[in-house]
């Protein structure tokens, strides 16, 4: 016997989880596990946990220990994508709580359940990749029909004259943190004209 918590959501006030909580409820009896809370969201499966309290506040219990095992009624009760799955599925893995989806009939306390649960992680990792791929491809070929990315050069008679207002401020005494803010430029600009037109012992950066 376990201690569990049921999650259900539906993503609009018209639905309802009455289905959900019934079928869970009869797997619970069933398997004579006592049901500590229900944690009930309406929003959809595509956001994050700020804005799903419930699923928020169960994940938050799971960390306290406060139940054994989670019971949902189907893996799209959780997340809408396979990495926002994967990071709820490790919270409960590393809180050594069980999870249990009904329609799937997944039971991460089995032997094929913990097996099941080893290759999600394998396919979250496949679509990283995919993902990581497909956005480099897209980055080529914007380059390549004349996009650029980061900000734009700055123009040369507005370069030359922040490096002569930044080499008389350094002349002066003032160090390059105080130069950058004074001239509202970043930092490491101002170091990098420092370096070129001083010593590197004494540019401070």
């Amino acid at each position: 016997m376990a201690t569990i918590a049921l999650y259900v959501r539906v993503s609009t006030s018209g639905q309802t989880t009455e289905n959900q909580l019934q079928e869970l409820k009869a797997w619970a009896n069933r398997a004579g596990h006592v049901i500590c809370r229900v944690y009930e969201d309406v929003a959809s499966g595509a956001l994050g946990r700020d804005k799903r309290p419930e699923f928020d506040a169960m994940l938050k219990a799971a960390v306290r220990r406060e139940f054994h095992m989670v019971a949902v009624w189907s893996v799209d009760r959780i997340a809408r994508s396979l990495s926002h799955l994967m990071s709820t599925l490790e919270t409960i893995r590393d809180c050594e709580l069980g999870l249990y989806v009904h329609t799937q009939s997944l039971d991460t306390t089995t032997p094929a359940g913990r097996a099941l649960f080893a290759m999600l992680g394998v396919f979250a990792e496949f679509e990283n990749a995919i993902r990581r791929e497909r956005q480099v491809a897209g980055i080529r070929r914007a380059q390549q029909q004349g996009v650029q990315f980061g900000r734009p050069p700055m123009p040369a008679a507005k370069a030359r004259k922040l490096q002569k207002a930044i080499l008389e401020l350094r002349q002066s005494g003032l160090g390059t943190s105080k130069i950058a803010r004074q001239l509202r430029c970043s930092h490491g600009r101002v170091c990098m004209v420092v370096k070129g037109n001083s010593a590197p012992e004494t540019t401070g950066c």
